[in-house]
């Protein structure tokens, strides 16, 4: 076992009833997000293992959060189609955007907080103004020929990973779309620290590495399960490790130029649907089907 990577769980968060389908630290780590099929978003100290408010209003199942850089703000989708825009502190829908077609998948706000990126079922990104009054998409990006998974954002671009076994960015200064054919499902997309790399996780129970300047293929990660779900994969902190969940309820680590299983644990009762990496600090959180989410350190 890789002593500098988080190992032992300090701290088990309960609280939601069934599956967390996703859990997030705020850009601090000093705090995280977590959502799932209650219909809820709960707010959480995870080093002390406090819940500090629960947000209701999907009227079904919760699968993504993102928070703002400065803590103010929520934005959440789901199930039924629709996008929140939350204030924190008092637990209000500050706005609540229509226009998807299906379940909405994952959820960014840009690097100001002025904007809200979706990912669907119904094939598309669509971008929402979040100072506007108007529920209307200001951009729709319909270039997908399947589900949109998963998306992430740099200050110029827009990265989007889906079913049709594409990554996609998208250069909002020069109007130009890249694509990388990864030749099966794509569910779940993350960057590297320094830019440089995409991680995407495949529904061949495979992390593929990308070059982001070239596209091309530098690693693969396998020995996880991931055929029927969508789970998340990050890098640690220092971009030296790989994180992803399995189906099987383990985690594993790989070293990233060796692609080498460096450390594998049972996490979790079944299903490891998310993985969160601490900003600064040897610590993560992960979320399961078994509708908790544990916090795990050195």
């Amino acid at each position: 076992m890789n002593c500098s990577l988080p190992s032992k769980e300090v701290n088990t968060l309960k609280g939601h009833e069934g599956a967390v389908l996703a859990a997030r630290f705020n850009s601090d780590g000093n705090y995280c997000l977590s959502c799932g099929k209650d219909r809820t978003i709960r707010l959480w100290n995870p080093h002390r293992g406090i819940l500090i408010k629960t947000y209701k209003a999907h009227a079904r199942d919760v699968r993504d959060v993102h928070v703002t850089r400065d803590n103010s703000k929520i934005c959440s989708c789901g199930g039924d189609r629709n996008i929140f825009f939350w204030d924190v502190s008092t637990g209000r829908v500050i706005r609540k955007f229509r226009g998807h077609d299906n379940e909405v998948n994952s959820v960014k706000f840009n690097e100001y907080s002025t904007t809200i990126i979706s990912a669907g079922y119904d094939r598309t990104l669509r971008a929402w103004d979040c100072r506007s009054h108007s529920t209307e998409p200001i951009q729709t990006i319909d270039t997908f020929s399947d589900s949109v998974m998963s998306v992430c954002l740099t200050k110029t671009e827009i990265i989007a990973g889906s079913v049709d076994g594409t990554i996609r960015t998208f250069d909002i200064r020069m109007g130009r779309e890249i694509v990388d054919h990864l030749g099966q499902s794509v569910n779940c997309i993350s960057v590297s620290n320094d830019n440089n790399c995409i991680l995407a996780s495949c529904l061949d129970s495979t992390i593929r590495l990308l070059d982001r300047s070239t596209g091309e293929l530098l690693q693969e990660y396998k020995g996880h399960v991931c055929k029927s779900y969508k789970m998340d994969c990050c890098l640690t902190n220092t971009d030296a490790h790989i994180v992803g969940g399995s189906e099987d309820g383990h985690l594993y680590f790989w070293d990233l130029v060796e692609a080498s299983v460096v450390s594998s644990f049972r996490a979790h009762a079944s299903v490891v649907t998310s993985v969160s990496y601490h900003p600064k600090e040897s610590c993560m959180i992960t979320s399961s089907v078994d509708s908790t989410i544990r916090v795990w350190k050195c």
